[in-house]
């Protein structure tokens, strides 16, 4: 199935041999070419941004190969950042005012690869000349391309154009030569994801290419060709050896590009590498959810999330958020306490995972308070401000994103929209009151504590204050210090008796 949001008009026929193309390329691409140029070297767009702009979908980072040596590249461009000039790769940052973002232009040498002995790095790598030898170590036939830019032709409009930094964003069609060697525009044309060459030895030089082609095959909606999935299911046994930061890398792409990345999964699945990756997913095939429920737990997980919003965050807490069902399902069909097992359950995925804490946290608490349900004539404003205390005012438009999604996805379960909007209404007129939610809002302090009550310094100051802010949420009015000190010593001497 063609993804709509793909245009194919731009891709070159693939029976014409005359392969010259013409292709929208910014200014700045232009004129990294043309300094190359000046100094005698090749340059080469190469890719996922040419993949990108030959099908019409937007792209940001270029690649460019070259002739020329890392050390070469560095001195032609004082601001190259080195980050792997040991396998011929620089980064050139480009700067945009208007947006105040940078886009990286890599700028790799040619080379030729052998021997990948830690399934990743090359341990022969020989620098070349020519963009053909480069062109066969790379991953699929869609990304094997490349558009000589050596020959650009610097007319006095466009050299203008490279000396105004304005306008070096700016794009520019032109007609230029197209190098494929592996039938990669027809595998464009045809939506095909082929390995270059033999699919089991270009997935073994780096099995996380496996885990890369089922990500293409969501991110771009196309089939993978039958050799090559076979070599991917063939290959699963080797991602034990990647590293939990490179598959972490490849999912955050994943949940971050993908309009429908149940593609993906289901991929993985199929090859047996989601039981190497994530074996507590798959542990949710098959489980049944009688109540209010027409798919099981996996087949659930994977329609909500593709209707989930490309958000990492709320991507996670979709994948994750009934995790936990096999493990608390009971025999009448419910499922008590697995938002709480879950949020368990996707702190030690994310941490294996080696995503950052902040990401952790924010994941863990979109599952642990996924079942929430407002209800407008029950929820008091003192209710309202304790499921912010608990959920945090930065957490509540994911966690709406993720009942949302988690709601749609089953035809079975009322549409909350119109609950959502009640909720955010209330949460507003709350917030419009002295919202006290953390204990540095209160107008008390550990200090005034231990001088007023004569306390001595220790964790039940902590405690205190907890209970203190607990009395506040209840009702704002308390947020005083005469009240808070009573207050204080009421929880004192009922402790002491």
């Amino acid at each position: 199935m063609t993804n709509k949001n793909i245009s194919t008009q731009q891709i070159p026929n693939p029976h014409v041999h005359n392969k010259n193309i013409s292709i929208d390329i910014p200014v700045y691409i232009i004129k990294i070419a043309s300094i190359l140029h000046q100094y005698g070297y090749k340059a080469y767009l190469v890719g996922g941004a040419l993949r990108d702009t030959l099908i019409g979908k937007p792209t940001q980072d270029y690649d460019i190969s070259t002739n020329a040596s890392p050390q070469t590249i560095q001195k032609l461009f004082p601001k190259a950042l080195d980050v792997g000039a040991k396998f011929g790769t620089v980064i050139v940052p480009i700067y945009n005012p208007e947006t105040r973002t940078y886009s990286n232009v890599e700028i790799t040498t040619m080379r030729r690869e052998a021997d990948y002995q830690d399934y990743r790095h090359p341990t022969q790598i020989q620098f070349i000349n020519r963009i053909q030898e480069d062109l066969k170590r790379r991953d699929f036939t869609i990304n094997a391309l490349a558009v000589d830019l050596t020959d650009i032709k610097i007319n006095t409009n466009l050299q203008k154009l490279t000396t105004e930094h304005s306008n070096l964003f700016q794009t520019i069609k032109l007609n230029l030569p197209l190098i494929d060697l592996f039938n990669g525009i027809q595998d464009l044309h045809n939506h095909i994801i082929r390995a270059v060459g033999d699919p089991y030895e270009r997935l073994l030089e780096d099995p996380v290419r496996a885990i890369r082609a089922c990500r293409f095959a969501a991110q771009l909606n196309y089939k993978i060709e039958p050799k090559t999935q076979h070599a991917i299911k063939k290959i699963a046994p080797y991602i034990q050896k990647i590293s939990q930061e490179r598959i972490q890398s490849e999912l955050v792409k994943l949940l971050k590009q993908a309009d429908t990345p149940s593609i993906a999964f289901k991929c993985l699945d199929k090859s047996g590498i989601l039981n190497i990756i994530l074996p507590e997913l798959v542990a949710t095939k098959g489980v049944k959810q009688p109540i209010g429920h027409i798919h099981d737990v996996f087949e659930h997980t994977l329609v909500a999330l593709d209707k989930a919003p490309k958000n990492v965050i709320v991507r996670l807490a979709t994948l994750f958020h009934d995790i936990a069902k096999p493990y608390t399902k009971l025999p009448d069909g419910h499922f008590y306490g697995h938002d709480t097992k879950g949020a368990e359950l996707t702190y030690k995925i994310l941490k294996r995972l080696k995503f950052s804490n902040q990401i952790i946290e924010k994941v863990t608490t979109l599952v642990r308070w996924h079942m929430f349900h407002y209800q407008p004539d029950i929820w008091t404003d003192a209710a309202v401000r304790r499921f912010i205390k608990k959920v945090g005012l930065n957490n509540l438009q994911d966690l709406f994103s993720l009942r949302l999604a988690d709601a749609l996805s089953n035809p079975e379960q009322p549409d909350p929209t119109d609950n959502i909007k009640a909720f955010k209404k209330h949460i507003e007129k709350v917030r419009k009151q002295d919202l006290i939610l953390n204990k540095k809002d209160l107008a008390i302090n550990g200090k005034i504590l231990m001088q007023e009550l004569n306390l001595k310094p220790g964790p039940q100051i902590g405690k205190l204050l907890n209970k203190l802010l607990d009395y506040v949420i209840e009702d704002p009015k308390r947020n005083n210090q005469k009240d808070l000190l009573k207050y204080a010593k009421t929880l004192i001497s009922f402790n002491k008796n």
